[in-house]
Order: C-alpha cells, then structure tokens, then sequence
C-alpha cells in the first residue's frame, strides 16, 4: 500500500491527497465505496482558483474501503470529520505502524489529542487546513480561497517535506499548534452563518448584516479568549481583535480594505453548507460549539454562537433551511445576545 495515506476521502482528503499524487508521492485512499468507485472511473482533477490544473489518472489511485488499507502507511493523514475522529482513532489503533505519524487535518481544536490517546507511542500532530475546498463534479476538486496546509512542528515531519514541496504546498510549520488553531476557528465561526444564509461565501461577505452577524460570534469569542489567556495566532494583517470592527464597516469601505478575506471563488460555500445542502450532520459543535464549551469552563455564556449552533441543529433536523436573511439573521443573534 502507499506511503501515505489519507484517511477520509472526503473534500478536503482528496484535494490534499491528489495534489501530493500529482506531485509524484506514493498516495493511497481510505473511505466510503462510493467515492472509491468515484475515483477508480474519473480519476482525480484538482482545481486552483488563481490558476493551477492536476490530473490524477485512475490506475494510479489506490483505494481501500477497509482500515487495513492504512497498515503500511508511513504517514497517515486524517481527515474525517470532526464527529468521526473516535471512530476512526480506534480504526487506525488496530492497523497503523508503530512508528506511523499521523496528523489531524480536521476542524475544531480536540482531534489531534483524541488521536494521540488512542495512539499511545505513535506521533501524532496537530494540522490545519486554512482553504475551502469545493467539489465540482466526479473527481473534480477546486481550491477555493488562498492557503497553504499547516502543521504542528516535529523531526518526524523530515522524511515528507519534500512531498509536500513538490506537491506545490510546502508545510507551515509551528511550535505551538493550538494558538494557529484558535485563529482559525475565529474565521470558522463564519461557517454557520455561511450555511444559514444559503449563499456563496463571496456574496455573503459582501452584505453587511452577514458580517455583523461573523463580528457578533467573533467579538463574543475573542472576550471569552481574553479571560482565558489564550492569544491567537496573528494569520492576517490585521491582529484578531481588529476582525470584528473591518466586519462591521459598510459594504464599499470593507470591499476597498479587506480584499484578501473576499479573494474566494465566486461559487465557494463552507463545508457547512455543503454538509446541510448534503443532509449531512455538520460540524458546528467542532467550530462554534468550542466557544460555548470555553464560556461554560469560565462560567459564563456565549448566546449567539450558542443561538447558531442551535439553529444550524435546527436547519439539519428540517432538512436544511438555508434562507436566513442576514437583516433577520443579525435580530435573532441580537436578541440571544441580550437575553445572554
């Protein structure tokens, strides 16, 4: 079997795994028979959205439907969903190398430690992936907005840096990965509001009552973080603090200074909206339910992250409402606010 491999060939597991195929690495799938069958007749084409084309033809994909698939893997690569991680820990408990290293490329910020106690003595490393990633049709996956895969920093990356180099997105590496994950979830909390407005990304940013809405969940986020001690990683130009208050500036003032947050393909939704489009369960108590989580760690309330993760709960249980307003939207957020 492959030299890595990708355990959970969702979006963002064929993506990663198709650019480092592409780039001439040893690369092989674990996931569902549908998307094995998927691939084995349409092979791999991986999209750019400031240019770039990769083919992976489909007698070079290897696919297993079964975790054994992983057993002689060097690296393994997980990226299942947040809600699956238990499932999948105990799966690659069984099967994986001693000295196999594992990094969680998963939202949310618990993964990598539910991973490293179901591995004890293996290395396991927290990751992040900062892009969108967008299907577009069988084997067909677009990077959406800018960003390169982030990692944890260990001796144990050494021998699959080249891999990645070659794969033309060279690993961000860090000391401390928690602070980095932080930051990014800051931006994650735009996810909920994304799904429950049924629009792209790009034209939900570009109306004000969506980004006052983001700026709500963020400046409530970042207070909780402040009494926490925890500092976000600085991913921007702007420090974290400064988010909400870009967020809430008029439309044609925001468009004018924060360029590189709309630098998203027109058609990107969040992995979100994909998930309630898909009636899926979705990841919202990985992404805003971290911050509820914290709030009840200092005694306290997070009301509108708590109001979105019940109203994504919500769009799921009916089938995927995703016709929120952002006038209607930002009122109902602001009402939890007050009651909070």
């Amino acid at each position: 079997m492959a030299r890595i491999c990708i355990y959970g060939a969702g979006s963002i597991g064929c993506y990663l795994g198709g650019r480092l195929a592409a780039g001439g690495a040893e690369v092989g799938f674990v996931g569902r028979r549908g998307v094995g069958d998927e691939l084995r007749a349409h092979g791999l084409t991986l999209t750019h959205y400031a240019g770039g084309d990769w083919q992976v033809a489909p007698d070079a994909i290897a696919f297993g439907a079964d975790p054994n698939a992983a057993a002689t893997a060097s690296l393994v690569l997980v990226t299942v969903k947040s809600g699956a991680t238990a499932q999948a820990a105990a799966e690659l408990a069984a099967v994986i190398r001693p000295d196999a290293v594992v990094i969680s490329f998963q939202n949310g910020l618990g993964n990598a430690d539910t991973l490293r106690a179901a591995l004890p003595g293996r290395t396991v490393l927290a990751g992040m992936v900062p892009f969108n990633v967008v299907r577009r049709g069988p084997g067909a996956f677009h990077q959406a907005s800018e960003g390169k895969p982030e990692v944890e920093d260990a001796a144990e990356l050494a021998p699959f840096l080249a891999d990645f180099a070659r794969a033309g997105f060279a690993l961000r590496r860090h000391r401390e990965m928690l602070p980095v994950q932080w930051a990014k979830l800051l931006f994650n909390l735009n996810n909920a509001v994304n799904a429950l407005s049924g629009l792209p990304l790009q034209q939900e940013l570009g109306q004000r009552d969506y980004r006052r809405c983001l700026a709500l969940a963020q400046a409530e986020a970042l207070e909780l973080l402040s009494q926490a001690g925890i500092v976000p990683a600085r991913l921007t130009p702007l420090p974290a603090r400064w988010i909400p208050w870009l967020l809430r500036l008029p439309d044609a003032l925001f468009t004018r200074l924060a360029r590189r947050m709309l630098a998203i393909d027109p058609l990107a939704r969040s992995s979100m909206a994909d998930d309630l489009t898909a009636g899926r369960p979705t990841e919202v108590d990985w992404i805003n339910g971290e911050i509820v989580r914290l709030a009840e760690r200092l005694g306290q309330r997070a009301p509108a992250n708590e109001r979105l993760v019940a109203l994504v709960h919500a769009a799921e249980a009916s089938g995927g409402r995703q016709n929120w307003s952002g006038k209607a939207l930002l009122a109902e957020l602001r009402t939890s606010a007050r009651r909070g």
